[in-house]
């Protein structure tokens, strides 16, 4: 694409020097920035808001709308690859200011920078359970809920955002490093397959990724902001900051955006999604039932322990709710305790000259 050319389509043709001054071609234009406008110039801000919304543009059609995934080889698929709905919490952060990197240092040492940053990136989010879905210069694509999905997708996402902002602001880098980042969830249809053999690709598609790139072109440097139907999914698990509907280039109607500013200071995660009420109890008067027998034997005196145990989202925590409000008006003592089923190994000691070995929850 002829940078020139995009400029006078864009009626900013008085520009085409600074750009051409500052070596701003096809490879970097995705990835300018508003301080990287106010390097080159641009100073009236309508003018700065037509090319951040253009540039927007270039990489959503670029990447965002239909960026292709790999796959697992052939052999390892099954042989009915068929695409599906699915909701999927999309997240895209960009590197501040790295067009102005570029300009003031060393080709090598910049290659060191954004490697460091998309390094940071990826073990961010994978430890959240996060799928790198793509490198884009100093931007990155990335997926919660695909290829596997979990009820907490939202929440993970947004958790991974905050803690990216802080991991990346703490890189041990010659320069200063900030991050944007813009979050959406969404129904997309996932696994409409392009090519053949090793270069065979699965597609996303859907308005979410479209709209984390809008959004992420309205944060703030160290900032995530989130859609309305991302804050939806978080109870009360964030502070948030109301940053107002939004008109968004591409997207229908106004879009209310939020600020994600840190994780909230709440009783328990059950307690911060149900802030509206619960519904009542259906299908548990067996277990119900079971808990209040126990509970009648304690308090004669004889010892009882229950454990509750299911996969995630059955409800365990709803039938604790519904045994905490039947005991509301008992004399009782509620203990709650906290711990991440993360498994240490540990040496304990020798003994006869071997090794003694154990294993710990934290």
């Amino acid at each position: 694409m002829d940078v020139s050319n995009w400029l006078r389509s864009l009626d900013l043709g008085q520009y085409e020097a600074a750009f051409r001054e500052n070596l701003i071609d096809d490879t970097v234009l995705s990835s300018l920035t508003v301080e990287d406008l106010k390097d080159l110039g641009v100073g009236i801000v309508g003018h700065r808001r037509k090319l951040l919304d253009a540039i927007a543009d270039l990489r959503v059609n670029a990447s965002a709308i239909q960026t292709p995934l790999k796959i697992l080889p052939a052999a390892d698929r099954t042989s009915s690859d068929t695409a599906e709905r699915r909701q999927v919490t999309v997240m895209f952060c960009d590197l501040v200011g790295s067009t102005a990197l570029s300009a003031r240092m060393d080709p090598e040492d910049l290659r060191e920078v954004i490697s460091a940053y998309q390094k940071c990136v990826t073990e961010t989010v994978r430890r959240v359970g996060g799928f790198v879905a793509r490198y884009m210069g100093d931007g990155v694509l990335l997926y919660f809920g695909y290829p596997e999905a979990h009820e907490d997708d939202a929440e993970q996402a947004v958790r991974a955002g905050l803690e990216l902002i802080a991991a990346v602001t703490a890189l041990n880098s010659p320069v200063s490093l900030q991050t944007r980042i813009g979050i959406a969830t969404g129904m997309v249809v996932v696994g409409d397959l392009v090519g053949s053999g090793d270069a065979q690709e699965c597609g996303i598609v859907g308005e979410a990724p479209n709209l984390a790139a809008r959004l992420q072109g309205i944060a703030e440097p160290n900032m995530v902001v989130i859609a309305e139907g991302t804050r939806k999914l978080l109870g009360n698990l964030f502070e948030l900051q109301d940053l107002g509907a939004r008109g968004l280039k591409g997207i229908t109607g106004q879009v209310r955006a939020w600020a994600a500013l840190r994780p909230a200071s709440v009783e328990g995660r059950f307690e911060a999604m149900h802030v509206s009420g619960l519904t009542d109890l259906v299908g548990r008067e067996e277990e119900f039932d079971l808990l209040l027998r126990r509970w009648s034997k304690a308090k004669t005196g004889e010892g009882q322990v229950v454990l509750l145990s299911g996969e995630a989202g059955i409800g365990k925590s709803r039938l604790t709710a519904a045994l905490l409000e039947r005991l509301a008006t008992e004399p009782h003592t509620r203990l709650r305790y906290f711990c991440s089923c993360v498994y240490r190994k540990l040496k304990l000691g020798r003994t006869g000259g071997e090794v003694r070995q154990g294993w710990r929850v934290i």
